[in-house]
């Protein structure tokens, strides 16, 4: 080893007089945050969302807010990014009837408050809030078929919901042998939202289409079809009374000719804002017309991911 003075001064770093960090050998720092919000700004300002699918029209307006830090460091050469970043964005959308006009419109706002390097293989924390939405549910006139007499609307409120939130199950749901080759579901929901609420949800054609994005056509009448997820199930009114109880006819498409199970919805209120669900789904077919044994499963999935779920999801019912 050199003594101190003594080494090669080919392979000794010094400090230039004019300051000038060759190579990038000594450390630097380049504040990347302004680029950053040029960046989210190019990416989500005027995004379409939906274009649309179920009759839903939804667009990010701009970025409303970006804070945090970004940077480049340098250090022998070698690039080292970082990054932790609160974004916040706002977004509006309308719903439309089958001849384009607007029957509602929502505006809101998006809000991740955690975008960092050290979690860049997961997906962001999203928080969405609707403006105008009554504690747990919808506004009154939300959604509504033009040809309803429109409610009047409560006070504006926000309701904050996240892009994963966890259904909220009171009662394990239970499979019911009744009868030789067919079953009977039982399921136990519980929602933050006025039971008619979730009632008119529920037999609201365009809000069938707005949750599920498929289409839908559901008759408000006793003994009125139903047609749902695309034409797959099929059925008709039996029972309605209107915030307390569904009972439907329903068919699935892959079912053997001639088979009809039976849905009942009953809506309980124990408090305002607070609703339960208990469903029975009865005379359920453990195959179907060709021979596979996965009906009750598939049918139980279903009403838990595709319409509970997504329910809480959308609506902002989650608890």
């Amino acid at each position: 080893m050199a003594k101190f003075g003594e080494g090669d001064k080919r392979w000794i770093v010094e400090d230039r007089p004019d300051g000038t960090n060759v190579h990038n050998w000594h450390w630097a720092e380049t504040n990347c945050l302004e680029w950053s919000r040029n960046f989210f700004n190019n990416q989500f300002s005027d995004a379409v969302i939906l274009s649309g699918e179920g009759n839903l029209f939804i667009k990010i307006k701009k970025v409303e807010k970006l804070e945090g830090e970004a940077y480049v460091n340098v250090r022998k050469g070698k690039i080292i990014p970082g990054y932790e970043l609160s974004v916040s964005l706002s977004w509006e959308g309308e719903a439309k009837d089958s001849e384009g006009k607007t029957i509602s419109k929502a505006e809101g706002s998006v809000d991740m408050p955690y975008i960092s390097d050290e979690n860049a293989d997961e997906d962001p924390e999203v928080r969405v809030f609707v403006e105008a939405m009554a504690r747990g549910g919808p506004c009154r006139d939300e959604l509504e078929n033009k040809k309803v007499a429109p409610k009047s609307a409560p006070a504006a409120a926000t309701v904050e919901k996240t892009s994963t939130l966890p259904a909220v199950v009171v009662k394990e749901k239970k499979k019911v042998k009744t009868k030789e080759g067919f079953k009977t579901i039982t399921m136990t929901e519980k929602f933050s939202c006025r039971a008619k609420d979730l009632y008119e949800i529920l037999m609201d054609e365009n809000r069938w289409k707005g949750f599920t994005q498929s289409n839908a056509k559901i008759s408000k009448d006793v003994n009125g079809p139903i047609s749902v997820f695309d034409g797959s199930v099929t059925g008709m009114n039996v029972e309605l009374e209107e915030g307390k109880l569904i009972v439907q006819k329903w068919r699935f498409g892959s079912w053997p000719d001639g088979l009809d199970s039976t849905v009942k919805i009953a809506f309980e209120e124990p408090e305002p804002g607070v609703t339960i669900v208990n469903l029975t789904h009865t005379d359920v077919p453990e195959e179907d017309r060709y021979g596979n044994a996965t009906v009750v499963e598939n049918t139980e999935r279903g009403w838990r991911d595709l319409i509970f779920h997504r329910i809480r999801a959308v609506f902002g019912f989650g608890m």
